[in-house]
């Protein structure tokens, strides 16, 4: 049976670190997720300073369902590459040390055509990536949303086993113009964690727009039992649209997710 773990993004409350904390676990989330680029200085992260935030997080009971470190680029993209394997590195290390076991991140455009040598310079770096992950314990997992489940599923069957992940967003899949369902249908085995983030396309205008938890085009009910086959055991994190009232979206979306 599925367990629900109901977590949130913590930088959409816009409140102080230790104050997003207090609200997050006032609205009944089990933890949250933190953008290790904004909300912690990844450079400066001592021990010391480690500690101090498993104590705020402790304090509250709560736990961390991912970091994310969203680059400005994808790691198909040659300029600045060495850096920006360097800091996601960091990253993952950072994650591990805080307990937490999973980075998203979005990798980049994933080529269809495995011949092309823009796939195998990808391939390499998360060939090299997950090679660090499984020696510091935490995996990248790659967001969804820039291609269709099918091809980023096929790409990263042929990474080693263990070192590919997937950070499922129906929402952006939606918006992007490809089918949630089908997607997870070809991405589930790599989940290991999950945005509650709805879409809606206009097929008209070849548009896309963010929606709140089941007002929009994704079936939840549907990729809940997919990931129910695969015995999903991660984290459910809320990642609310940029409307005027986020804390009441948050609430009633982990509100909806406690009562599956």
């Amino acid at each position: 049976m599925l367990r629900i773990r109901p977590a949130v993004r913590l930088a959409c409350f816009g409140l102080p670190f230790r104050k997003a904390l207090i609200r997050a676990a006032e609205l009944g989330a089990e933890a949250v997720e933190i953008d290790a680029r904004h909300e912690l200085q990844l450079g400066e992260m001592s021990q010391t300073a480690i500690r101090q935030i498993s104590k705020l997080l402790d304090d509250q009971g709560l736990r961390i369902s991912a970091l994310s470190f969203n680059t400005r680029r994808g790691y198909n993209v040659m300029a600045d590459l060495d850096r920006r394997v360097a800091a996601t590195r960091q990253a993952m290390l950072l994650a591990s040390n805080l307990g937490c076991n999973v980075v998203t991140n979005r990798i980049g455009v994933v080529p269809e055509d495995q011949e092309d040598l823009s796939f195998t310079s990808l391939r390499q770096i998360l060939v090299d990536l997950g090679e660090y992950g499984q020696r510091v314990g935490a995996l990248l997992a790659a967001r969804t949303g820039s291609e269709d489940g099918e091809v980023l599923s096929a790409m990263l069957a042929t990474l080693p086993a263990g070192y590919g992940a997937v950070d499922l967003d129906p929402g952006s899949l939606v918006m992007n113009g490809y089918s949630a369902t089908e997607s997870t249908q070809s991405l589930a085995p790599y989940v290991v964690h999950m945005r509650i983030r709805d879409g809606l396309r206009d097929i008209a205008r070849g548009q896309g727009a963010a929606a709140a938890f089941g007002a929009g085009a994704v079936d939840f009910d549907q990729l809940f039992a997919m990931l129910e086959e695969q015995h999903y055991a991660g984290y459910f994190t809320v990642d609310p649209t940029a409307s005027q009232n986020v804390v009441g979206e948050v609430a009633m979306a982990l509100q909806r997710l406690q009562s599956i």
